[in-house]
């Protein structure tokens, strides 16, 4: 008999709930803690029948004790009672004492993790008093409870529980978008995973530590688990965390069933539950395109050096892969699924390309595998699995395979919310034979890790005119000793005009170039003059302007010639000089008083070069000489301007669409000019159609 016959009677108690008004995408918050009751009462029905074989139960008190010493949760009512959830929907009159009897009967734990005894401060985790409340407000709670109780799940094992389980919470992930990517991984996308996991794991007596930081449910994590143990005879014991009060409860509940299991409630970015080990195996779905300024204090003041940078503040998803890479085992292999955007977001000397960058170049990084579209139930992007291990064999080091298995799918005959596809047994096969070849085929390329390197070689241009002259600057000695160009040349300048169309005579103007006088009228300071007026109207001066010209104490003028891009010295003799390529500056700032002077507004003109600053994407090269090499003749050959050289950032980046592009064969000119002929007589035939 198989347990998914109870799958259509289990998600007919929604018709209840559909029936109050109650939104479908609210239904699995009203279904959790009755999936979660179902699931302990029919465990320790079983338990207490397996007890009951073995000792009998004429002394209750006896049975009892031996039923509480096996750890799995205890229920008085239950247990000694002998008084089930079916047996309570019996009686309507008396429902409400005995289910509040019930759920009283749980021991601390449970009654924790139900949300039995919820206070104003505690975590509500299933919040079954409160949903049971607001059902009652609705008048449906004894049908909604009579309708659980009738579903039998005492003939099935932990595993087939375990499925069905599964099989409810990908339901809730097809309609709640709320919690659909934190709580549910495809089966086909876990079969993956763990195929890829027992390419590098042995068999033998060790404990086998799986861990998953962000466990939702624990579907992933569980999930690994029991296809681990279907290949393997090696024992295993499952770790995990999750901040969901509702999921974590619901992990927590199967955890409580399983031999060695052991989940954590808490943000693991803030609060490691299990900092002192390391694990084997690592597996994670984390949550992306989830910012985390709520807690980007506590991330920023982390101690214990998980961190080696921060990615962008929208999105956490590098923050737990960090976190991961710090638990694994030193021979441990990691699993984790990403969004497209960890693969290339961030420039070089960022977050992201800086914690990129130490991944690869501490050498984890064996394989990046990019998913089909439409695999998940809750969006249709790409998907990455990243594959880390912490000990690459001998011939892998240093190198990187990607895998293109977004082609590698069959389709779902019916959608189950936004998944359309899913990987069977070939597709994966296919895909883990990749992985474990570890060689080029059609869609896998294995690159040395240096080629995801590249080189942001930042260098200051100078701009000059069209003979190629940027204007000279005067030298000086610094206090080492170097000679060294100054950054400006004053101007004595006694005016300053620019083009103003809007005022009487068509020109603007700076005669003064100390102001301490002000309309006291319209501004209260000499400050206040500056910050809301003189400052900006300074501002208006651009000496690209066309009637842009500075004339000095000595009677020269100075302009810039745009179409020849340099500055023009005009002297008193009406001598024209062309100076090069530069700036004229013409500057205001606001000086306090001092001892011997008020305050004022001073207003500077000066030359100086027109610096611009850019930056070269250069391919990089693992050897620092070569590397160096690089730089300069790409740089030789592709900028002509005078430079200097800048910072230079190594950043690492990966693009699957470069690596498997393939090229659109392009139709021939004879093609095209065929289908034009054919459009026109088209054409032709329908205007002569309508003529008629």
């Amino acid at each position: 008999m198989s347990i998914l016959k109870h799958e259509s009677d289990i998600w007919a108690t929604a018709d209840l709930l559909r029936g109050a008004g109650i939104k479908t995408s609210d239904f699995p918050k009203f279904m959790m803690p009755y999936f979660a009751l179902l699931m302990v009462e029919s465990r320790l029905i079983r338990e207490a029948r397996r007890i009951e074989e073995e000792i009998g139960k004429a002394n209750i008190d006896d049975f009892v004790e031996e039923f509480k010493l096996e750890g799995l949760g205890y229920n008085d009512y239950l247990i000694r009672k002998g008084k089930s959830l079916k047996d309570i929907c019996k009686n309507d009159k008396t429902f409400d004492v005995d289910f509040y009897s019930y759920l009283k009967s749980f021991d601390p734990e449970t009654k924790y993790l139900l949300g039995v005894d919820k206070g104003t401060e505690e975590e509500k985790f299933l919040d079954i008093s409160g949903i049971s409340g607001l059902l009652k407000k609705k008048r449906i709670l004894f049908d909604t409870v009579k309708a659980w109780s009738e579903i039998d799940l005492t003939p099935f094992n932990n595993s087939e529980i375990t499925t069905l389980e599964e099989h409810i919470k990908r339901k809730w992930a097809d309609i709640s978008a709320e919690t659909a990517g934190e709580q549910y991984t495809p089966d086909d996308i876990i079969s993956l995973i763990t195929e890829l996991i027992a390419t590098s794991i042995e068999d033998n007596d060790k404990f086998l530590t799986i861990y998953d930081p962000t466990c939702g449910g624990g579907n992933l994590l569980f999930g690994v688990e029991d296809k681990i143990k279907e290949k393997f005879k090696r024992p295993t014991y499952t770790y995990g965390e999750d901040w969901s009060d509702s999921l974590y409860a619901l992990a927590k509940i199967e955890s409580r069933f399983r031999a060695d299991s052991e989940i954590k409630y808490g943000n693991t970015l803030t609060n490691i539950s299990f900092i002192e080990k390391r694990f084997d195996v690592i597996v994670a779905n984390p949550p992306y395109g989830v910012d985390w300024k709520g807690f980007k204090k506590d991330i920023e003041n982390d101690t214990t050096e998980r961190f080696v940078a921060l990615p962008s503040i929208s999105d956490g998803q590098f923050l737990f892969t960090q976190h991961i890479l710090y638990q694994l085992e030193d021979n441990g292999l990691a699993v984790v699924v990403h969004n497209g955007s960890t693969l290339f977001s961030g420039d070089a000397g960022s977050g992201e390309s800086n914690i990129r960058k130490y991944f690869f170049d501490q050498d984890w990084v064996q394989a990046i595998i990019q998913m089909p579209t439409d695999e998940f139930f809750n969006t249709g992007i790409y998907t990455y699995l990243w594959v880390f291990n912490k000990n690459k064999p001998e011939n892998q080091k240093d190198k990187v395979a990607l895998i293109d298995g977004s082609n590698l799918f069959v389709p779902l005959s019916k959608s189950k919310g936004k998944k359309r596809k899913e990987m069977n047994s070939d597709n994966r096969k296919e895909i883990v034979d990749a992985f474990s070849k570890f060689e080029d085929n059609e869609f896998t390329k294995v690159f040395d890790k240096w080629h995801f390197y590249y080189n942001k070689q930042s260098i200051m241009l100078t701009n000059v005119d069209e003979n190629g002259k940027a204007i000279e600057m005067p030298t000086k000695t610094n206090k080492e000793g170097d000679i060294v160009e100054e950054k400006s040349i004053k101007i004595d300048a006694v005016s300053v005009s620019v083009l103003d169309t809007f005022s009487d005579d068509g020109m603007k103007s700076i005669n003064e170039f100390e102001i301490t006088e002000f309309d006291k009228s319209e501004y209260k300071t000499l400050r206040d003059y500056y910050d809301n007026y003189y400052k900006d109207f300074v501002n208006q001066f651009d000496y690209k302007n066309e009637a842009f010209v500075v004339i000095d104490k000595n009677g020269s003028a100075f302009h810039f010639d745009n179409d020849k891009e340099t500055i023009i010295e005009t002297d008193k003799n009406q001598n024209i000089s062309e100076l090069g390529n530069g700036k004229i500056v013409v500057k205001a700032s606001f000086k306090k008083a001092t001892k011997t002077k008020d305050a004022r507004i001073e207003v500077s003109v000066s030359l100086s070069k027109d610096l611009q600053k850019d930056f070269e994407i250069i391919p990089y090269n693992s050897n620092k000489h070569l590397n160096n090499k690089n730089i300069e003749e790409f740089v030789s050959k592709y900028i002509k301007k005078p430079f200097k050289y800048l910072d230079n950032v190594i950043g690492v980046e990966l693009n699957f669409n470069k690596v498997f592009y393939k090229i659109k064969e392009q139709k021939s000119v004879e093609q095209i000019l065929s289908e034009l002929r054919n459009l026109e007589k088209e054409i032709k035939k329908l205007e002569f159609d309508l003529d008629l």
